[in-house]
């Protein structure tokens, strides 16, 4: 069983009963993701981090990296915090993963309380590295290496991996209440995923499979009914500074503008970044 290693962003920036609430809510957009996508996964938390134990690692990396929230998440080798075996996980998990003659480097980082420097870790891990390996004629290079190992220890456990996988950042979706969004074009799409990705729950005027994708919960909406709701905290526009921007008397204030600074090129861009899956 793999363990995926997931990384948070914003919300270490929050005080401890707000960090707290959204560390829940982004635990739960976690396990809602992995269900759309029907993947299975024991899911746990502790310190700035969340742990993914499963059978699927690649497909609950695809799931993961669609919640807001998430900075980054890693597929690792798992070992406890005893540097011999740190040692030994990073023996195993190098082999293969280095191409012949090519140099490496190891970049160490600990949380918690440990006998031994982030520094140690680094040397001790990148020596086992060497020896499994030297037979390659692989080498050492600390400025320039070919690749690069990672090794996390925190607390009573470590994590061995070679990849950064980036999410799309922001705040935990629904943390920050409700807006109603008009996606008639990819303007306002974009414009519905940027205020999604600062935590806002979106109402569609018309449905998106891109939106879909990171709500599985979407919800469309009939302004008319919708517009004057106690729970709605505004709407969303897909405009740019040269339109003529009117309001609809049916939508709740302020309105937001997301896109009104970008280009039609940069929508275009960014639009085919995050069909891709890219941030």
């Amino acid at each position: 069983m793999a363990t995926v290693l997931v990384r948070y962003c914003e919300i270490g920036l929050k005080s401890a009963p707000v960090r707290k609430r959204f560390e829940a809510r982004l635990k739960e957009n976690v396990l809602t993701m992995l269900a759309y996508d029907g993947v299975e996964a024991l899911v746990s938390q502790a310190g700035a981090r969340m742990y993914l134990e499963t059978e699927d690692p690649e497909g609950a990396v695809r799931a993961v990296t669609r919640v807001f929230g998430i900075a980054s998440v890693s597929i690792a080798e798992h070992s406890s915090s005893v540097m011999e075996d740190i040692c030994a996980a990073a023996e195993r998990y190098s082999v293969g993963r280095i191409r012949d003659g090519a140099s490496f480097a190891v970049r160490a980082r600990r949380e918690g309380s440990h006998p031994y420097t982030s520094m140690d870790v680094g040397r001790e891990a990148g020596s086992a590295i060497f020896e499994a390996n030297k037979h390659r004629g692989i080498k050492v290079d600390l400025t320039g290496p070919d690749k690069e190992f990672y090794v996390e220890v925190r607390d009573s456990g470590a994590f061995i991996f070679d990849t950064y996988i980036n999410g799309p950042g922001g705040l935990p979706l629904g943390t920050q209440g409700k807006v109603i969004a008009y996606t008639g074009d990819d303007r306002g799409v974009l414009s519905a995923w940027l205020m999604m990705k600062r935590g806002c729950r979106v109402l569609v005027t018309e449905d998106s499979d891109l939106l879909r994708k990171y709500d599985p919960n979407l919800r469309m909406t009939d302004i008319s009914e919708d517009g004057k709701r106690d729970d709605v905290m505004g709407c969303v526009f897909g405009s740019s500074a040269q339109d003529d921007i009117s309001f609809s008397a049916e939508c709740r204030d302020p309105a937001y503008f997301p896109t009104i600074g970008m280009d039609d090129a940069e929508v275009s861009v960014r639009m085919e970044s995050l069909t891709e899956g890219k941030f």
